[in-house]
C-alpha cells in the first residue's frame, strides 16, 4: 500500500477506535469550509486509552488484566508478557503501540532508541519478538501499558502508580553489533555514554574516595529482585554523597540528568523529584573492577543506589540496564 494511502487508513482507524463510527459519518456531512478544532497532540497515555477501546473481546483475554495483578510490576531483562503483538493486533494496533513506545522516549533519543530496540529482536523484529500487556482500565481508571521482550521492559501508566517513576521499575539494554560480547570502547551502542559519563565522576575522586568507591564484583541479575529497594541510607555499596565535595556532587547530578536524557521529560524530571525528596545525600555510587572490558579502568559497570532507588549500569559483556525509582522502598 503506498504510504499516503496507509496514513490515511491509520488515520481513520484512530478516529473510529477513540469517537466510534458515528461521529466519523456525521463529520464527513460538514461543509468543506468548516475547519475542525485544534487537537491537543496525542500522549502515549491517550494512544493507550484508544488503544484500549479497540480491543475486541479475544483480545482482551490475551493481553487485559486487572490493574492489581501481579504480572504488571515484573522486570527482567528477557521475557514476554504476553504472546507476540504480531500475533494478536491489527496492523493498525501495531502501529498505535509503536507510537506508544516511541512517545515514552524524548524527542532527541527515541529514534535511537527504537533502532536499538529493534536491532536487538535479532531479526524477528519488534511485533514478533516483543510483547504488551494492559493493566486496568485506560481512560476510566488506574492503568499500566507494559512493554516486554529482549532488552526493554518499559512502562506507561499516566501516575496511575502513586510515588513511583516510571510506574514501576524498568529495564533497557543494547547488544550493539552481533557478539555478545562487545569491545571495549563499545562502538555503535545507544547506552555506551551513560558509563562513559559515570566514569567522569571516578576521574574526579581522589585516591581515598576511589578505595571507598571502586568494589570488586556488583549485583547479580535475578529479575525483580536485581531493583529490590533497601529503604536503608546507609551502609549500601560504594562511597555516600556526603564524602563528595560540592563539585563532585554537582556532576553526580548531572550524570543523573544525562542518564535520564533517552526518556520524555516528565517522567526523567519526576524520577530526579523523587530522588532529591528522599535525600540526594543518602545517595551511594559504586564502580565495580569486575568485568572490566579491555582492562582498561574505564569501569563498564556501576550503578546509583539510594533507600528508594537504584539505577544499576552493567556495560559487559553488552549493556544492561536496571532502574527502580520510588518515594519509598516498597
Amino acid at each position: 500500500m503506498p504510504k499516503a494511502n496507509r496514513d490515511g487508513s491509520r488515520r481513520e482507524f484512530l478516529k473510529i477506535a477513540a469517537t466510534g463510527g458515528a461521529a466519523v459519518a456525521a463529520s464527513s456531512a460538514l461543509p468543506a469550509f468548516a475547519a475542525e478544532p485544534a487537537k491537543a497532540k496525542a500522549t502515549s497515555e491517550t494512544l493507550v486509552a484508544t488503544l484500549f477501546k479497540s480491543l475486541t473481546a479475544e483480545q482482551k483475554k490475551v493481553v487485559a488484566f486487572a490493574f492489581d495483578h501481579p504480572l504488571r510490576s515484573k522486570v527482567d531483562n528477557n521475557w514476554m508478557i504476553a504472546k507476540a503483538i504480531a500475533d494478536v493486533f491489527t496492523k493498525d494496533q501495531q502501529a498505535m503501540i509503536r507510537d506508544i513506545f516511541n512517545g515514552m522516549h524524548s524527542p532527541e533519543y527515541a529514534e535511537q532508541v527504537w533502532d536499538a530496540t529493534v536491532h536487538d529482536t535479532l531479526g524477528k523484529g519488534f511485533e514478533a519478538a516483543c510483547s504488551v500487556a494492559l493493566f486496568g482500565t485506560p481512560g476510566a481508571g488506574k492503568f499500566e501499558f507494559v512493554v516486554a521482550g529482549r532488552h526493554v521492559t518499559r512502562r506507561c501508566d499516566g501516575d496511575s502508580v502513586e510515588g513511583a517513576a516510571f510506574g514501576g521499575p524498568i529495564f533497557y539494554g543494547h547488544q550493539a553489533g552481533d557478539d555478545d560480547v562487545e569491545a571495549a570502547d563499545h562502538p555503535g551502542n545507544a547506552y555506551w555514554y551513560q558509563a562513559r559519563r559515570a566514569n567522569e565522576v571516578f576521574k574526579m575522586l581522589d585516591g581515598k574516595q576511589r578505595k571507598l568507591a571502586l568494589l570488586p564484583e556488583p549485583r547479580p541479575e535475578r529479575g525483580d529482585d536485581t531493583v529490590k529497594l533497601t529503604g536503608q541510607k546507609k551502609g549500601l555499596p560504594g562511597i555516600p554523597m556526603t564524602e563528595l565535595a560540592a563539585d563532585q556532587k554537582k556532576l553526580v547530578r548531572q550524570v543523573m540528568a544525562d542518564v535520564l536524557a533517552p526518556f520524555r521529560k516528565t517522567d526523567a524530571q519526576e524520577a530526579l523529584k523523587l530522588v532529591e525528596a528522599n535525600g540526594f545525600d543518602s545517595l551511594h555510587m559504586a564502580f565495580f573492577e569486575g568485568h572490566d572490558l579491555g582492562k582498561d579502568r574505564v569501569w563498564d559497570r556501576w550503578q546509583i543506589e539510594g533507600p528508594a532507588m537504584l539505577w544499576y549500569f552493567r556495560g559487559s559483556p553488552h549493556v544492561h540496564a536496571w532502574v527502580h525509582v520510588r518515594s519509598a522502598a516498597a
